[in-house]
């Protein structure tokens, strides 16, 4: 691993932590439904303060989805795109409703993961086998018990860690898993979690994932009226990876409170799949290292029966070296650039109860990021960011409201050239239901947002083409639909869940790169106008057929995202980039005493590539695939042992997610883990 000399005593400071897991205690009042522990995925968390339905994975669910990272888990949720650049070591983003990656905040046991850099996190570098449960929210989380920094995302992604669970006596839990497969992965890890005393505990987890990352693919090249003019066989190369994760936790309770602390760091070495383009296959040489640190905490504490408090800190540091030295003949000069990143983050909530069915809430949350990197005449841009956050809910009778409205004050100082101005921005939503009879089995919601985002470092500050006047990019949403959800006390049919919403988004001021005067020159600019008409269904059910459990899901998305930046432009109203007019899944979840068997099905639609025009020659194919796996538990001497295997992409289906990117054909993964 190359490392820079500079940042040694840090990085050896952060591995040395031992830092923790944390359980907050939901105080909330609010019943949690006993459907959660029936569906497979739980696409509804029903809670007073929570009034709009979320898309949830948890548990086993998401060991038996074929899912190697977060990214992997997020492609069965309605609304998703997921670009996928191929291969163990390739990029992995999500884009919600067609908004953009640089809209989806994640959080990471409650605390946002920032990239201010780029606007983009990398999904790939999250694993689950230390992930309990991920939630999907568009708009956002609709509770008003939360951080400022929450309520600043057009749609989120809540990734929550596990927290140690210890039976009868037992003060120590191990986990061994061991993951080999395809494409030469090898992915050994454990975690190890101890009962401190009756209110802390602890756990430490780590994994290795190495593969070389060589696999074969179908290539074709088209002429310019969408035939194709040739195909052949080839390799994938540079897209290796070996990474290193490692997690540490401590937590514990309080009367009417939580704590926790938590550290984490990645380091990884990874090739960069590059375009294949020209029918060149050889191996490009790029290369990219990554090293991520951060250590956050969290406290919260019901200080009087209708008064609670939270309390959150993080400190994280990001660094980053790009190489291309390799093979110098297809860059004009070798390339080996380092980006370093700050960020210092602070939170405080407060939530008082009016009454039992009004609450009001007020955070205030401050960040401090800074980004320094060795390239010629950069910036070194600092931003100070202050959020602070109003919100109130309301229940009357079947009736539900909440309203929030959040203030962003940014200030940015640089070493060298001219900075961007200071932005002040207000920006409001709305979220409401309504039962419309007795039976809670039937729900109606809407809810509005006008939310932004900020120009990243790059968009500003990149040299030669970042733009210091860049206006943040906004979104306004519109969203009406229902919930249907019953239980039945049959012999085979055991419950249904129906969700179904329709939408309307706008992004204003999209920020795109142009070129100027001079061609070999782009610059950042607010040109693009994006309108997203789409609609989401999800129905499961559940069956009991002579002791095998069945549980269907099917998920569907429409979309129709398209440009309207300029009318005189011939591609005016065209769907916007690899966005799919339709895309479904379905999967199928069996059991039977100890056996567990999966199925599921993807279908991603017709859609166009980065090119502008919706033309022939940018038309890109429908593709689907069909993943299998069967698992089987053992008990020996009052320790599990579980073993799958599974089979992903079983027709050896060759497609691409993103243009000239290869996916694997079918590749295998047996997994075999061991409980102490």
């Amino acid at each position: 691993m190359v490392r820079k000399c500079t940042a040694s005593q840090f990085k050896k400071g952060v591995i040395t932590l031992f830092v923790m897991a944390s359980q907050l205690l939901f105080s909330q009042s609010g019943d949690t439904i006993r459907e959660k522990t029936i569906l497979p995925i739980q696409l509804y968390k029903k809670d007073f303060k929570e009034i709009l339905p979320a898309q949830v994975l948890s548990g086993e669910q998401l060991e038996r989805l074929n899912s190697q990272s977060v990214a992997d888990a997020l492609r069965y949720f309605s609304g998703v795109q997921i670009k996928d650049y191929g291969g163990m070591g390739g990029l992995k983003t999500v884009n919600i409703r067609s908004m953009g990656s640089q809209h989806v905040g994640v959080f990471y046991d409650g605390i946002q993961l920032g990239n201010v850099q780029n606007g983009i996190v990398d999904l790939s570098k999250f694993s689950l086998d230390d992930i309990e449960s991920v939630s999907l929210y568009n708009g956002q989380k609709s509770e008003i018990f939360q951080p400022a920094r929450d309520f600043g995302s057009s749609g989120s992604i809540y990734l929550q860690p596990k927290t140690p669970v210890f039976k009868g006596d037992q003060k120590t839990n191990l986990i061994l898993k061991l993951k080999l497969g395809s494409i030469s992965l090898f992915n050994p890890s454990f975690r190890l979690e101890q009962k401190l005393s009756d209110k802390v505990s602890a756990s430490f987890s780590s994994e290795f994932v190495q593969s070389d990352g060589l696999y074969k693919f179908k290539y074709e090249k088209k002429n310019s009226d969408g035939s194709i003019a040739n195909d052949t066989i080839a390799r994938r190369y540079d897209s290796y990876i070996r990474a290193k994760r490692f997690e540490t936790s401590i937590n514990g309770t309080l009367n009417d409170g939580s704590w926790n602390v938590r550290g984490y760091g990645y380091i990884s070495d990874r090739g960069i799949p590059t375009p294949i383009v020209s029918n060149n296959f050889k191996p490009k040489g790029q290369q990219m290292l990554d090293e991520n640190y951060f250590v956050q905490a969290s406290f919260r504490k019901k200080l009087f029966p209708k008064f609670e408090t939270q309390v959150k800190a993080k400190f994280a540091y990001d660094y980053t070296r790009f190489l291309d030295t390799v093979n110098i003949a297809t860059t004009v000069l070798p390339i080996d650039n380092s980006y370093i990143q700050r960020e210092l983050y602070f939170s405080t909530s407060n939530m008082y109860s009016i009454s039992k069915d009004w609450d009001v809430s007020a955070s205030f949350d401050f960040q401090y990021n800074n980004l320094n990197a060795d390239l010629t005449d950069f910036s070194y841009p600092t931003r100070y960011t202050s959020l602070v956050a109003f919100a109130t809910t309301y229940q009357w009778s079947r009736f539900k409201f909440l309203g929030s409205i959040l203030g962003t004050f940014v200030h940015e100082n640089v070493k060298k050239n001219a900075k961007s101005p200071d932005k002040t921005e207000w920006t409001p939503s709305a979220f409401l239901s309504y039962q419309p009879f007795e039976s809670k089995d039937f729900t109606v919601r809407a809810f509005y947002k006008r939310i932004f985002r900020m120009p990243t470092f790059n968009d500003l500050y990149y040299t030669m083409i970042g733009n210091v006047m860049l206006k943040p990019e906004y979104t306004n949403q519109y969203d009406a639909g229902f919930t249907y959800q019953k239980l039945y006390d049959h012999k085979v049919f055991k419950g249904i869940y129906v969700k179904v919403d329709g939408y309307y988004n706008e992004v204003e001021n999209k920020i795109v790169a142009v070129p100027t005067n001079n061609l070999f020159r782009w610059m950042m600019t607010n040109l693009g106008d994006v309108r997203i008409i789409g609609a989401d269904v999800n129905v499961q059910a559940e069956f009991d057929i002579s002791k095998v459990k069945l549980k269907p899901l099917v998920s569907y998305t429409y979309q129709r995202a398209g440009d309207y930046t300029d009318k005189k432009d011939d591609y005016y109203g065209d769907q916007i980039s690899y966005v799919p007019w339709h895309a479904a899944t379905f999967t199928m979840m069996a059991d039977y005493k100890d056996w567990s068997f999966n199925y599921s099905f993807m279908y991603t639609g017709e859609r166009y590539d980065a090119q502008l025009n919706n033309i022939r020659a940018n038309y890109l194919q429908p593709w689907y695939t069909h993943d299998l796996s069967v698992q089987k538990k053992f008990n020996w001497h009052s320790h599990q042992f579980k073993a799958s295997f599974e089979v992903n992409n079983v027709l050896d289906q060759y497609y691409d997610v993103v243009r000239n990117y290869p996916m694997p054909g079918r590749n295998f993964k047996l997994v075999v883990s061991f409980t102490l």
